[in-house]
């Protein structure tokens, strides 16, 4: 994905929404792009409380099923994604996300998460002229190079729970809920807070970075070639990499192996193009294009992943509310 995006235009109260498809989910949050593909057996749930300023986003966002997430969030902004417990089965770009850590992107940058099922997130979204304004005023110096440059920050626990405290009781309002100057600077200065205690917490190990390379080609070939039935054989041809480190690459970056992730994220552009077919394309056709020759082990891997027939996706109108 590649997108440029300015500052979003927003009115200063509460909005809820609910999906009930990961797509369709990652789609209800104001002024991002991002693509969801679904990771574990199961029918989707997802919902949205956001409170949106001009200058500032806050979000609660809980999933029900595992996702594999590719996010941009709008540009010349910074983004913290604060889990609402200590889940240590998320991922940002390959890191783990430990007790006490958080995760933190610029604007205009793509990143990928990876999150398990019954995934709670808190997000805070700042535009930087606004921050740098703010942080002059209160005099707290920001390391700019350690906020763009690393996906974790490690924050003191006692600053965390005071900060997922304040973001709890106001997303807690009513909807339609308008929330005043002060609401806006209770949230700037707990973002400060934040920032002014974090740690960087980069990658540590050459191997690391040797492995999210892997990857990163690898799905970049399985992007480019959706409607060929690729192999492991094909992937570590490309890669130029043993299929025992394609392997641990796969597992080790986000979780699943090679022939997983081949399989899931067919199954997640299939069930996207079902979705938005309008009746105007059949399942078998849908099948083809993204590489399913077999059908009936089509329908059978479909359900399995998401809890309903192929069929039916192609029949229902998006559940969006």
């Amino acid at each position: 994905m590649s997108l440029h995006m300015n500052a979003p235009k927003r009115v200063n109260e509460i909005r809820r929404t609910e999906a009930f498809d990961a797509d369709l989910h990652a789609d209800n949050l104001t002024d991002w792009n991002q693509e969801y593909d679904q990771t574990s057996r199961g029918s989707f749930f997802g919902s949205i409380t956001e409170l949106a300023f001009s200058d500032l986003q806050v979000f609660q966002e809980y999933t029900s099923q595992a996702l594999q997430q590719k996010c941009i969030v709008w540009s010349d902004s910074v983004w913290l994604g604060i889990p609402v417990e200590n889940q240590e089965a998320s991922r940002i770009n390959g890191l783990s996300i430990h007790p006490n850590t958080i995760m933190c992107r610029p604007g205009d940058y793509e990143f990928q998460l990876t999150t398990p099922e019954d995934y709670d997130l808190y997000g805070m979204v700042v535009q930087l002229e606004s921050l740098m304004n703010t942080a002059q005023i209160h005099g707290v110096e920001l390391n700019w190079k350690e906020l763009m440059q690393h996906g974790r920050l490690a924050i003191p626990e006692q600053t965390l729970r005071d900060v997922r405290i304040v973001l709890q009781r106001m997303l807690d309002m009513s909807a339609h809920t308008k929330a005043n100057r002060m609401s806006h600077d209770v949230l700037m200065m707990a973002l400060l807070e934040v920032l002014k205690e974090e740690t960087p917490q980069p990658a540590s190990t050459q191997t690391f970075h040797r492995r999210k390379e892997v990857v990163d080609a690898a799905r970049s070939f399985i992007e480019a070639h959706s409607d060929t039935p690729l192999t492991v054989t094909d992937l570590c041809q490309v890669t130029n990499v043993s299929r025992r480190t394609l392997q641990y690459s796969f597992e080790s970056i986000i979780g699943m192996s090679p022939i997983q992730y081949l399989r899931i994220s067919r199954l997640n552009g299939a069930r996207r193009n079902l979705l938005k077919s309008h009746g105007n394309a059949t399942v078998s056709d849908v099948a083809a294009t993204w590489g399913f020759w077999h059908l009936s082990q089509f329908a059978k891997d479909y359900k399995t992943l998401f809890g309903e027939k192929p069929s039916q996706t192609l029949e229902q109108t998006p559940q969006k509310i």
